[in-house]
């Protein structure tokens, strides 16, 4: 008896799925507009963990490349769009430099746009799998995933370029300030 309960419990572990990813990408727009304190390990882990995505995100593209067609060259087309929208978006960030460090309010539109997009591709691969569902040849959908990962370069480029120019900035915040009585003085 226990192990008919088992699709159904993965059926309704599908189904909390679905159900969470409007949660989700809701939290992710509250997140991505909100005002945050810029510390100085958080960015520069933030920017060592970009670069590193962005290898390995390169290195499953051109993997990927062997079943999706021009794989590659839709993430770096991505990547492309994605390196000046970051410069685009740190110009639109608000920096607040106060007594206890650098805050900052990221674009509401940006942090819109990116999380429009990413429920855009996500509706767009429902829409293709189910469609393909339906097709004689199930695997007919998986060349057609190149936009998939423009959309990831797109992403890796924008949050590089963001991480990036945000540890510029805190640099720069961290010599402009003079040390408070008691505190060493800031490394040149």
């Amino acid at each position: 008896m226990p192990l008919l309960l088992i699709p159904l419990a993965l059926l309704a572990l599908a189904l909390l799925w679905a159900l969470l990813i409007p949660v989700g990408l809701i939290q992710r727009y509250r997140y991505g507009k909100a005002r945050r304190r810029a510390l100085g390990w958080a960015v520069s882990l933030g920017a060592g963990f970009s670069l590193l995505s962005l290898l390995l995100f390169f290195a499953g593209a051109w993997v990927s490349g062997h079943w999706v067609a021009d794989a590659p060259l839709f993430a770096a087309g991505g990547l492309a769009a994605g390196l000046p929208l970051g410069a685009l978006g740190l110009a639109l960030t608000r920096f607040e430099d106060e007594p206890r460090g650098l805050y900052y309010t990221p674009s509401r539109w940006i942090a819109l746009g990116l999380t429009l997009l990413i429920a855009a591709r996500l509706g767009y691969g429902l829409w293709q799998g189910l469609h393909a569902w339906s097709a004689d040849a199930p695997h007919a959908w998986l060349p057609r995933q190149g936009g998939l990962f423009a959309v990831g370069g797109l992403l890796l480029g924008y949050y590089l370029v963001y991480t990036l120019g945000l540890r510029r900035r805190l640099r720069r915040h961290r010599l402009a300030r003079p040390p408070s009585p008691g505190q060493p003085a800031a490394r040149r």
